[in-house]
């Protein structure tokens, strides 16, 4: 099926109501086992998106890293916002996805009035204005930007992650569940850049006693449950 572009509707009804500075975030990094989850935030305005903007998933790796520079000379305003491993096992998913997107946020050189968040989980909340919109990296010309700006990012730092622990296939799985990364996690065990409160570590029996437990375990995206089916 062709993929429908997105468009300025949510952000055209948020100026309608009174927001004259929206901004679209999106997230990178949540289901991976190794490196930031990262948020990206873009302010675009209601100018015509270059040929092409959707959600950075639905595009190549080649695609996502030509269109990435375009993006960063076209938006208004970005900014790229990281909860580091470490911190993603101290607080968890959610409260580390809204670290990164304060972060963000507050790394723009502009206040946004309203947020257009990808999904239907608000895990940014006050004191910012938040419309979730489910798949708004594919509808939303704003979220759709932050998307591959923040992908292409992540991937570019996890690749130079890579260089330090080559074992691990960094480069290409961006700390994601592969064979490679498996493999390497049975032989070597967990890197700095690995999260010790994730599930895999359960299916590793020589390196088990690494595995965090923190209190009042969170139980969104990054869960035991969801990490399970991710490759294990």
């Amino acid at each position: 099926m062709p993929i429908v572009p997105p468009t300025h509707s949510v952000e055209r009804s948020l100026r309608r109501a009174g927001a004259k500075i929206v901004v679209g975030l999106d997230e990178v990094g949540r289901g991976a086992w190794a490196g930031p989850v990262t948020v990206g935030a873009a302010v675009t305005g209601l100018r015509r998106a270059p040929e092409g903007l959707t959600d950075s998933k639905l595009l190549t790796e080649l695609r996502r890293r030509a269109l990435a520079p375009v993006l960063a000379d076209w938006v208004t305003a970005y900014a790229l916002g990281h909860a580091s491993p470490q911190e993603c096992d101290e607080l968890g998913m959610t409260a580390a996805l809204r670290l990164a997107a304060v972060r963000a946020l507050e790394a723009l050189p502009v206040e946004p009035d309203a947020v257009i968040l990808d999904g239907k989980h608000d895990y940014l909340g006050g004191p910012w204005r938040v419309r979730t919109v489910i798949k708004g990296d594919q509808s939303c010309i704003c979220v759709s930007a932050a998307s591959v700006l923040a992908k292409v990012h992540r991937d570019g730092l996890m690749a130079e992650l890579g260089e330090q622990h080559p074992a691990y296939g960094f480069a290409d799985n961006a700390g994601y569940p592969s064979p490679v990364h498996r493999a390497a996690l049975e032989e070597f065990g967990p890197t700095d850049q690995h999260r010790l409160s994730w599930a895999y570590l359960d299916a590793l029996p020589k390196w088990r006693h690494l595995k965090r437990v923190r209190p009042g375990l969170d139980t969104a995206e990054g869960s035991a449950d969801e990490q399970l089916t991710l490759g294990f």
